[in-house]
């Protein structure tokens, strides 16, 4: 499937949005929070992922929407779930989520041509401290990355601001998959690294969409992809969490899309 929707195509180059393309975005990035804050009350001990994928897409399609990753590149599903030492792209199936888990789900929702792509991690009942503490490094550094982000800045200001803080809190910061532009294209320029020096990179402007959705792993940062050609893993089979949000910049700073219109952007058995 091609990266396309009404006319749109991603050309390599960045994309400058007006007032009408921020209101189509707000739109977007809000059912794709609602979608999540639904899943909330659902991911529990012996929920099988495949349900929650089916959950996801009966509220996408109810709503009006179109899931956009359902026949994505040839994928086959609405959501990614990543349980554990998943890192990323996770297939929901037969798989049943367990006690102790922690699991990020991703989706990402068109409306009116827009695309809003969001992610969130969810404990599945009592979560060992040293999982919920990578949860909670991971929240932070994305509230470091989007602190960083204003007209003149740089996509390198957003990495230096992730990979410092994650390394100092002696996690890793996965190299191989990055945030990425977006708006009537799913995936367009520019890249946005989670690791970087700052200074480099693209110069942000106001009217610019992205994503911003840090990896963290508990051990090293390199991963690998499984046989099935989407899931990624932890090498070092360590834990790993992830959170995403999509984002404008304004000529102020940042508007983010994606915040839950509830507050469980960041699940309540994670943040007590």
């Amino acid at each position: 499937m091609t990266d396309t929707l009404e006319g749109e195509y991603r050309t390599g180059q960045i994309k400058l949005h007006d007032a009408a393309a921020f209101e189509g975005m707000r739109k977007a990035g809000r059912l794709a929070a609602e979608c999540l804050d639904m899943l909330t009350p659902h991911v529990v001990p012996g929920v099988v992922t495949g349900h929650l994928d089916d959950l996801a897409r009966e509220f996408i399609l109810d709503h009006g929407a179109l899931p956009a990753c359902l026949g994505y590149r040839g994928y086959t599903k609405t959501v990614c779930i990543s349980p554990n030492h998943i890192v990323c792209h996770g297939i929901p199936g037969e798989r049943v989520l367990r006690e102790g888990d922690i699991v990020n789900i991703d989706v990402t929702v068109i409306v009116d041509g827009w695309h809003g792509d969001t992610s969130r991690m969810y404990g599945v009942g009592p979560v060992a401290p040293r999982a919920k503490r990578l949860v909670d490094v991971t929240y932070e550094a994305l509230e470091r990355g989007l602190a960083a982000v204003k007209p003149g800045a740089r996509t390198g200001d957003i990495g230096q601001a992730i990979q410092s803080y994650v390394e100092s809190m002696r996690c890793s910061v996965v190299r191989d998959f990055c945030g990425h532009g977006l708006g009537k294209v799913f995936h367009d320029a520019p890249n946005i690294l989670h690791f970087g020096q700052r200074g480099t990179g693209e110069l942000l402007q106001p009217g610019m969409f992205f994503t911003i959705e840090p990896m963290v792993n508990l051990g090293k940062h390199p991963v690998k992809l499984l046989s099935d050609g989407w899931t990624a893993v932890t090498r070092d089979k360590s834990l790993s969490a992830q959170c995403e949000h999509s984002c404008g910049v304004t000529e102020e700073g940042i508007e983010v899309f994606t915040g839950s219109p509830t507050g469980q952007f960041k699940p309540p058995i994670l943040s007590a």
